[in-house]
């Protein structure tokens, strides 16, 4: 590959709705430009982008994946992002080592919610956004309504740059809008032809709008515009770019990119509308102050460089792709990682195409290269120069919103999984591992089914361990509603020293989770020495109630009166019988099961409201409240739900809301579980004992 300069070079983040044509585009620009020689099939499995095993079999991207392709003396780093929910944190990783972005839709589907996140996302990074229509091949696409949609959506600075040629219901090619010429296709052949008669009218106010938007750039131009001049083509294309950077033009283009219609003119639009590295600010942090330290994009000053992806490989190792911001990144050096406060060797560098690895000798600033086997540097970490402590900023992942419990297939590989999950956390850093010591279950926490079922099988897969996914277990607990005394000893003889120990106590409902102990012991009756054993015993058997065997909670236990021997009295001998009082007393002071509630938040379009306290009342919630809130065009819902009802909710709401709502969950307090519940956990508990 050719040496480019940063003017040269333009970052681009491909994102868009699942299913919208995002890596048939590429593929498209990639067979364009000549990196590949066969254009590459998702559908078949033979895509350069989508290369991972799972997602030949699932026909879907769930990673970004970079492709530099080469056009017209420009490099353009194409980074093809996944387009469904579960694999959001991909996006944001794609998004942070891009200068710009371009919006996938399909003419059939519309506006989907994946559109209007991937353009919320690039807006909350401030990069400039063009949009592509795709498979206005199929006969019931719109590119009309499809604008309109757009319009509503994102505002007035939708500009369509190009307008589709229909003959019947036949897509066959474009008129551009700027040079008011014709492009029909004829198979894979393009021929340039005047605007088909009747089109005009169509078309000439969309230019009409292009060159408004074009005197609002500059004054100069204004009065040209004002004056009935018309304006030079790099007049047009400096003024666009100018509107493409701040926003107030979104150019959208149309075309099917499976048929490889309007993929070189958005090819050329890239090169000529989209910033280069340097054209974008980017602000770094000191580590040590925090305040703010301004990035000069250059090459020859000091080495900035994000961690923006990691890719584990059983075989490779681990492979860190990176973007350079400042300086450059050689092969054989070292750099120092202000997030960890260590030096970091770095050994052979790469630019990647999908899987294919091209080693180069070094990564200079605007561009993007790949490094293995860092050592402590993680996805969001900054490299630079040693003895610059600055830090870019990273990248802001989701928190998961769906667990469950995962457990070996066989027997003794509890840490290998832990080992195998530790390796993949690496690579996808928006899921999570956890031990609940209650429970005694390993969780793993995701974006949703999909994404946990993909990080299974990847475990599987890549090191060949297989695991059970199951329901996470719900803390419940138990406790006490009257009060009761109870006896406790335990007599034992078998040759030598004997044991014994004797307790009566009183227990009551007490006023804080954990236990109370008191002692009214008169006489001398259980000597003061053992009254830490007594303790200890009751403490000990709070962890397991009566009822299904969950900690018991909110109990006031009270030593009244007992008894012992001089010499068979021990320690033990009274944890053992504080034991037994403890159980039976229990089962005759009314005890019940208590399940966790929690404080959801719910935040949705107002539409759907009713849909969503609707479901809620299915969970034996409460709602507490609802109105606006601070989430743009969401308003919030809050209420009280049991713990247990809440799992898969993630799943429920991104179904009932199309992927537009989004939730909270906070543990608040526990409540007595209706009879119903308490009855099936407490056949479940004894179920397991059998």
């Amino acid at each position: 590959m050719n040496h480019y300069g940063m003017d040269e070079i333009r970052n681009v983040c491909v994102m868009g709705h699942g299913k919208a044509g995002k890596t048939t585009l590429v593929e498209a620009m990639l067979f364009n430009s000549g990196a590949v020689d066969r254009f590459g099939s998702v559908a078949d499995g033979t895509s350069a982008m989508d290369y991972d095993p799972e997602e030949i079999k699932r026909k879907i991207s769930i990673s970004a994946a970079l492709a530099p392709i080469e056009w017209k003396g420009m490099k353009y780093n194409i980074i093809d992002t996944p387009g469904y929910f579960d694999f959001v944190g991909e996006m944001k990783e794609g998004l942070r080592a891009a200068d710009s972005a371009l919006i996938v839709l399909s003419g059939r589907s519309g506006v989907s919610v994946g559109t209007e996140n991937a353009y919320k996302y690039a807006r909350e990074k401030g990069i400039p956004t063009i949009f592509f229509v795709n498979k206005l091949d199929d006969e019931r696409a719109n590119y009309q309504t499809t604008l309109e949609e757009m319009k509503k959506k994102f505002g007035k600075s939708i500009t369509p740059f190009v307008y589709p040629i229909k003959e019947g219901d036949k897509f066959k090619g474009f008129v551009d809008v700027i040079d008011m010429t014709a492009r029909r296709y004829e198979g894979k052949t393009r021929v340039d032809i005047p605007v088909p008669q009747g089109m005009e009218e169509t078309v000439a106010p969309l230019r009409d709008m292009i060159m408004e938007a074009v005197a609002e750039t500059d004054d100069a131009l204004m009065n040209k515009y004002f004056n009935g001049e018309e304006f030079t083509f790099d007049e047009i294309k400096k003024a666009v770019r100018k509107g493409v950077k701040d926003g107030s033009i979104l150019p959208v283009y149309c075309g099917s990119a499976i048929d490889n219609i309007g993929v070189l003119s958005l090819m050329d639009s890239i090169g000529k509308y989209l910033p280069a590295p340097n054209e974008i600010d980017e602000v770094a942090y000191h580590s040590k102050t925090g305040e703010p330290v301004k990035v000069v994009q250059e090459v020859g000053g000091i080495t900035a460089a994000i961690i923006f992806k990691t890719i584990a490989d059983p075989y490779v190792g681990k492979m860190s792709l990176f973007r350079v911001y400042s300086g450059s990144i050689k092969a054989d050096s070292v750099l120092y990682n202000p997030n960890k406060d260590s030096s970091e060797r770095i050994g052979k560098l790469y630019m990647l195409r999908g899987k294919k690895q091209t080693e180069v000798a070094a990564v200079e600033a605007g561009d993007i290269g790949a490094v293995t086997k860092l050592d402590k540097t993680k996805t969001g970490d900054t490299l630079c120069t040693e003895g610059k402590s600055i830090i870019l900023s990273g990248i802001d992942f989701p928190t998961p919103v769906l667990s469950m419990a995962v457990s070996p297939a066989a027997k003794g590989d509890e840490e290998k999984i832990i080992g195998g999950l530790s390796k993949l956390l690496d690579e996808d850093p928006t899921f999570s591992i956890t031990t609940n010591a209650e429970t005694k279950q390993t969780l793993i926490s995701g974006q949703g089914e999909q994404h946990i079922d993909i990080i299974v099988n990847k475990l599987k897969s890549k090191y060949g361990m297989n695991v059970i996914l199951s329901e996470p277990g719900v803390p419940y607990r138990e406790t006490i509603r009257s009060k009761v005394k109870a006896e406790g000893k335990h007599k034992k003889q078998s040759g030598g020293h004997g044991q014994y120990g004797h307790v009566w106590i009183e227990f009551e409902p007490g006023i804080t989770e954990d236990m109370i102990f008191e002692e009214k012991v008169f006489g001398g009756a259980v000597p003061k020495n053992y009254f830490p054993a007594v303790e200890k015993g009751l403490r000990e058997a709070c962890r397991h109630g009566v009822l299904a065997g969950y900690p018991v909670v909110n109990l006031k236990a009270t030593l009244l009166d007992g008894s012992y021997h001089p010499v068979d009295s021990s320690e033990m001998a009274f944890k053992i019988a504080a034991a037994i009082a403890y159980k039976e007393g229990l089962k005759k002071a009314s005890p019940i099961l208590l399940e966790p509630i929690g404080l959801l938040r719910v935040y949705v379009p107002e539409n759907i409201m009713g849909d969503i306290i609707g479901d809620i009342n299915k969970r034996r919630g409460q709602v507490m409240g609802m109105g606006e809130s601070d989430k743009e065009g969401l308003n919030l819902v809050e209420a009280e739900v049991p713990m247990s009802e809440m799992f898969k909710y993630a799943t429920d709401l991104r179904s009932i809301s199309q992927g537009r709502g989004m939730f909270t969950f906070e543990f608040l307090r526990y409540e007595p579980a209706p009879a119903a519940v308490a009855e099936k956990v407490i056949a479940a508990a004894k179920s397991e004992e059998q």
